[in-house]
C-alpha cells in the first residue's frame, strides 16, 4: 500500500503532538489504529473472495473441458463399438439408436440368460430355475400364517 518511513512516521507523530496535545495523543493513535486494522482486515478479505472466485471460475472451466473431452471419448468409443457391431455399414453412416429399438435387459432377464447359460456349460450342475418372482408365488394371507405358526 503506502510506503511510510521512519522520518514520514516521525513528522506524523511531531504534527500530532502539536495539534492535539500529550493528553489526547495516545488515544487518537489508538482509534486511528483500529479503524487503519479494520480497513486492512475488510481489503484482504476481499482480496480471499475475489481469489476464491477466480478459482472457482477456473475450476469451472476445467470441467467444463474436462466433461467435453469425455463426452467425446464416449462418442468416440460408442461409435467404434457401433461399428464392430454392424461390419457392414461405415462408421459414418451410423445413427444413435431409436426409441423404438429395444433396450438393455432387465436383470430377471439377465440372470435368466446366466442361468441357462450355466445350465448348457455344466448339465451336472445343480444350477436350479429361479422360484423368486413374486407373480407365480401366491401370497399368505393372514389365516395361513395363523396356521402355521401352531
Amino acid at each position: 500500500m503506502f510506503d511510510i518511513g521512519f522520518l514520514e512516521l516521525m513528522f506524523i507523530g511531531v504534527v500530532g503532538l502539536l495539534v492535539l496535545g500529550p493528553e489526547r495523543l495516545p488515544k487518537a493513535a489508538r482509534t486511528a489504529g483500529l479503524w487503519i486494522g479494520k480497513i486492512k482486515r475488510t481489503v484482504s478479505g476481499m482480496q480471499r473472495e475475489i481469489s476464491a472466485q477466480l478459482e472457482a471460475e477456473e475450476l469451472r472451466q476445467k470441467l467444463n473441458e474436462q466433461q467435453k473431452k469425455l463426452d467425446e471419448s464416449v462418442r468416440q468409443v460408442q461409435r467404434d463399438v457401433e461399428s464392430l457391431a454392424e461390419p457392414n455399414r461405415p462408421a459414418d453412416k451410423l445413427r444413435p439408436r431409436d426409441q423404438d429399438t429395444p433396450s438393455a435387459p432387465g436383470p430377471e432377464q439377465r440372470l435368466d440368460d446366466a442361468l441357462a447359460r450355466a445350465r448348457r456349460d455344466d448339465p451336472g450342475s445343480d444350477v436350479s430355475e429361479r422360484d423368486d418372482r413374486r407373480d407365480e408365488r401366491p401370497v399368505p394371507s393372514a389365516a395361513d400364517k395363523d396356521a402355521s405358526s401352531r
